[in-house]
């Protein structure tokens, strides 16, 4: 843990001070280190913050530590430096994706059980309630849509209502790939028109294709893809291995911070595994 804590701080101080990042000089608590502290928190305590809180202050790590209340505006604050720091390790993973294929996928994110649906206050509507087809039940909550290398490494993602389909949330991707890329995903990516825009940008979108399908492809190709399907299957684990059982969060903002928080994790770990 000490090498991946060092590894995560080392990593957010050189971002902030490459983007020349302004920070008050009568600061307590520099901002990479209510990064660092957010971040550890996804890794290693379920998104707990009083944890790693304590753990960090307790273990010399970060002596000057800020009480709960302080350090939760702060991380609030500066929310938007957690996807600055997302996108810069995303750019990094194309730079290493050799084989330019990526994989697209979305998995559900309960802000509450069902049973609990109707005294839920983070969100409230038909808009939040979707359905998980892997597992047959219904959700409540948001969904997180990812974008993979072929190696899993996350390169991009962002969050809708649960209701939202992937064939609704396709147009939302930002598709900001190198040249020649080819992205695949589940049949449920099937849009043609929106696969010959794609091509005019050269961009290659092949999804698995349905048994009554226009557009079909070899059957060795169709295997190859279902590879590679595999493979966001795989990252999506990793999330959810982070994930605990109820994440703590008193408001939909602060809910979706910590979902953001497990992505950006999972990133990072990936960074570990390649120190």
């Amino acid at each position: 843990m000490d090498r991946q804590i060092v590894v995560v701080y080392c990593f957010c101080d050189d971002v902030l001070k490459g983007l020349h990042h302004y920070e008050d000089r009568q600061r307590r608590m520099s901002d990479a280190e209510i990064i660092t502290t957010s971040i550890v928190a996804a890794l290693y305590f379920g998104g707990n913050l009083e944890r790693a809180r304590v753990f960090l202050q307790e273990h010399g790590y970060i002596p000057k530590m800020l009480e709960k209340s302080r350090f939760n505006r702060r991380m609030h604050k500066i929310s938007g430096l957690f996807l600055v720091i997302f996108n810069l390790l995303g750019e990094v993973w194309k730079q290493l994706n050799s084989e330019s294929v990526y994989v697209i996928d979305s998995f559900p994110m309960p802000a509450c059980d069902n049973y609990r649906i109707k005294r839920s206050k983070r969100y409230q509507g038909e808009a939040w309630r979707g359905f998980q087809a892997s597992k047959k039940r219904y959700f409540y909550g948001l969904k997180i849509h990812l974008m993979i290398t072929a190696q899993g490494q996350p390169v991009e993602f962002f969050l809708t209502p649960g209701s939202w389909s992937d064939a609704k949330a396709l147009k939302f991707y930002n598709f900001d790939l190198p040249e020649g890329s080819l992205v695949t995903g589940d049949k449920a990516y099937n849009n043609y028109p929106f696969e010959d825009m794609l091509e005019m940008a050269g961009i290659d979108l092949l999804p698995l294709r349905k048994k009554n399908s226009h557009r079909p492809v070899p059957p060795w190709t169709q295997y190859l893809l279902a590879c590679y399907r595999k493979v966001i299957e795989t990252t999506g684990s990793l999330i959810e291995q982070l994930l605990p059982k109820h994440i703590h969060a008193v408001t939909p903002q602060g809910f979706e911070l910590k979902l953001i928080l497990f992505v950006l994790a999972t990133s990072f770990n990936f960074v570990m595994a390649a120190t």
